[in-house]
């Protein structure tokens, strides 16, 4: 079994302990397992399952540290990677922004395991996909999607007496479907930690209907557009916003928090007054593990309060340097949305664009957060309420920053898992997005 109890990791993490011979030592121990299905072309085409789990010891002499690891767990392997681990840390150089490790902490019980998830068995992975096939089948598209589920957990302990559990859950399910002449093309992607809430089936219609629906796509002239932001597009775009939380970066002039002159952002009104941003452990459509990778604890923090910026995360290091309290950096964000759903949006638009998902997401400036991408998998026009034809994908050049300043309308919030991240945000009108030229991409 990979998935270790609390009292099983615990007896690990405190057998390797005492091997021990260095002022400090942290040991982390960490295990997964779970299954996957894919297919394509309207086949499965793979299934496996997967089931792993490793050890992580961090040695430390003064500012001097080492690691090592091991994926056995008898005690001589244990003694091994120990003493391992500190035979690097006397080879390794002084790291001036090494921190003392902290001690016993409280930390909140977690919510991030739930039992049917991991329950889930080949069986009910081949029943959701066949479910898939089949709204591919009879609309005549063909499906390709990935359905998978993994159960993990995670500890950690050190020489000062902390210690810390956390097991967790996802499922997550991604499909394209596309016509048969490559005209048409449709996609949805989530993810959740309780299995009863994903359906395939209905996820596929979705899908099949943006594929079916976009077909014979109009070329239409790029420029500033009113959009509605489907909450996957908004998940794609926003993702690299939260990368410039960090203190540091912004602190050095490396980030859009920087303000001119020197210093941070922080307490500034930078977005309209609609958005708010925080980051809860305890969220039951967003939970996450109670307490960060370095041991501190994981609490509700708000992080944008009605266009204000009112926490940025900092290192232990960088808070003592700057003389402030320590802030974990947010494994996962949710952002405050409305009740509106995105037909109502459609209906209060008078000209616009529907933009199912953002693609290819690259930064082009940093300190202004300016990103460039493409429209993908169903892109409508929208004139007096109604979406009125489908029309050709855009490349855009635009800044989340700026996005959020022109924030017409908030709809209801949905769980999106985007390429690194998983965020829980509303759909979004937005007035003067930049669309910039054509692709011919579908």
């Amino acid at each position: 079994m990979a998935i270790l109890s609390k009292d099983d990791a615990q007896a690990i993490l405190k057998k390797a302990l005492s091997f021990s011979k260095a002022d400090e030592c942290t040991v982390n121990l960490n295990g997964s397992e779970g299954g996957n299905i894919r297919y394509a072309r309207n086949a499965v085409s793979t299934a496996g399952d997967i089931s792993q789990k490793s050890l992580g010891v961090s040695s430390s002499f003064g500012k001097k540290s080492g690691v090592a690891t091991i994926n056995e767990f008898d005690d001589k392997s244990l003694e091994k990677a120990v003493r391992r681990s500190e035979e690097l840390a006397q080879l390794a150089p002084e790291n001036p922004e090494s921190m003392p490790l902290l001690g016993p902490q409280n930390y909140l019980e977690s919510i991030t395991y739930r039992p049917s998830t991991a329950a889930l068995n080949p069986d009910k992975r081949a029943d959701d996909v066949a479910k898939s096939l089949k709204v591919a089948k009879e609309a005549k598209l063909e499906a390709a999607g990935f359905l998978e589920n993994t159960t993990s957990f995670n500890a950690m302990m050190n020489s000062k007496g902390l210690f810390g559990y956390n097991r967790d859950t996802d499922v997550s399910f991604s499909v394209t479907l596309r016509n048969q002449q490559g005209t048409g093309s449709g996609y949805v992607n989530k993810s959740y930690n309780e299995y009863s809430k994903l359906d395939t089936l209905s996820l596929t219609k979705i899908a099949a209907s943006k594929a079916n629906g976009s077909v014979g796509a109009k070329a239409i002239e790029p420029g500033k557009y009113t959009v509605i932001l489907e909450p996957l597009a908004a998940s794609d775009i926003m993702a690299p916003m939260f990368q410039g939380f960090d203190a540091r970066s912004a602190d050095e002039g490396r980030s859009y928090m920087s303000k001119r002159g020197g210093g941070t952002r922080l307490g500034e009104k930078l977005f309209d007054e609609k958005v708010t941003i925080y980051s809860d452990p305890l969220d039951p459509d967003l939970p996450f593990s109670t307490f960060s990778g370095d041991g501190r604890p994981q609490n509700r923090t708000v992080w944008i309060e009605n266009g204000v910026i009112k926490k940025l995360a900092y290192s232990r290091y960088w808070a003592e340097k700057k003389n402030v309290e320590p802030q974990a950096p947010a494994p996962r964000m949710v952002m405050q949305g409305g009740s509106s759903s995105v037909e109502d949006m459609i209906k209060n638009t008078e000209k616009g664009i529907l933009v199912t998902r953002f693609w290819y997401i690259r930064n082009v400036d940093p300190q202004t957060l300016l990103l460039t991408g493409l429209t993908r998998d169903g892109t409508f026009y929208i004139e007096n309420g109604k979406i009125q034809f489908p029309i050709k994908n855009f490349r855009f050049n635009e800044s989340p920053v700026i996005m959020l300043n022109n924030v017409e309308e908030l709809g209801k919030q949905e769980r999106s898992r985007t390429e690194n991240s998983v965020l829980y945000v509303p759909a979004m009108k937005i007035r003067d997005f930049t669309f910039t030229s054509l692709s011919d991409a579908v």
